[in-house]
């Protein structure tokens, strides 16, 4: 299945992987390059030197594409900017922010620059500053989510821009990738359905608790103070609506949550540790390696791209 992206990114399969916090690591970034797809390693708030030492670990697995999300708001951002030239990582994903002092920088090194969007005005902001194309995520994602829809949002950003439009949020199956192709996306971005391959770091408590999610499991915490964050119901999460809805200052909501990605992804505290999980967690079945997610979604969104049933 080639489109704009497979060509753009040098990649067998229209499919990549979320730099999702504490997840998204050398392991996991080369077992989906190796499977066709293109693996990110998620620099969230590491220092420059824990991002650079992941990038050569993934290179020591493997020579295929790989890239690394920037989280734009870490204290870290600008010495891993410099990183990413350094280490000449050919695509860069951002979130959280606008990359526009970077581009230039990025751009003239080789990288291919691909900003996650959560509207049509950034999706145009980005497309005018030099990206190479746009991850458009609705709000089913899991962790830092804007306000529309997979549904609404990937076909309104893919009427707006001329470079090619990546769908993410809520897509964990080939059904979600043929519906996302049919919005006018040349790519998906999975997640959730990553954070549970065999491949995966996080702990087998986290993983257990998205297998067993159902449709009415994913909570959103932070909508009093503008920085909605989406995981799965739990112990903390409970607490932390009931303080929202009593007016609690965000100075002491905040400290709810110093540490608690690490210590559900790492150590498994599933009740009191921020368990984060898109929508698409109810459909999220079981562990498989990366290779089988893959290539099971490539095969089904196949199948339904050419009008045949999956069976």
């Amino acid at each position: 299945m080639k489109t704009e992206i497979t060509d753009l990114l040098q990649i067998e399969k229209p499919i990549i992987q979320g730099g999702m916090a504490w997840v998204a690591e050398h392991n996991l970034a080369a077992a989906v390059s190796a499977a066709g797809g293109l693996g990110i390693i998620g620099a969230a708030n590491a220092p420059a030197d824990w991002v650079r030492t992941e990038i050569r670990k993934v290179r020591e697995i493997t020579d295929l594409p790989i890239g690394v999300n920037v989280m734009l708001l870490s204290p870290y951002a600008d010495e891993v900017a410099q990183v990413l030239v350094e280490e000449k990582v050919p695509v860069i994903t951002t979130g959280a922010g606008n990359p526009g002092k970077y581009m230039e920088m990025w751009k003239s090194s080789g990288s291919k620059v691909i900003p996650v969007v959560a509207s049509v005005a950034l999706a145009r902001m980005m497309e005018r500053g030099g990206a190479d194309a746009v991850i458009a995520e609705g709000t089913e994602s899991g962790g830092h989510i804007g306000a529309a829809t997979t549904m609404t949002l990937v076909p309104q950003v893919v009427d707006a821009v001329q470079i090619p439009v990546i769908a993410a949020g809520g897509i964990g199956d080939g059904r979600g990738m043929a519906a996302a192709f049919m919005l006018g996306a040349k790519a998906v971005q999975l997640g959730t359905r990553f954070v549970v391959a065999k491949e995966s770091i996080c702990h087998a408590s986290y993983k257990e608790r998205i297998i067993k999610a159902k449709d009415i499991d994913s909570a959103v915490t932070g909508r009093s103070h503008g920085h909605p964050i989406r995981q799965l119901r739990n112990q903390m999460t409970k607490e932390y609506l009931k303080k929202e809805q009593e007016g609690v200052p965000f100075e002491e909501l905040e400290l709810m949550t110093v540490g608690a990605l690490r210590n559900a992804v790492i150590d498994g505290d599933v009740k009191n540790g921020t368990v984060m999980a898109g929508q698409i967690a109810g459909l999220v079945k079981k562990e498989q390696t990366c290779q089988e997610i893959i290539d099971e979604m490539m095969k089904e969104a196949a199948a339904l791209l050419q009008g045949a049933r999956y069976e």
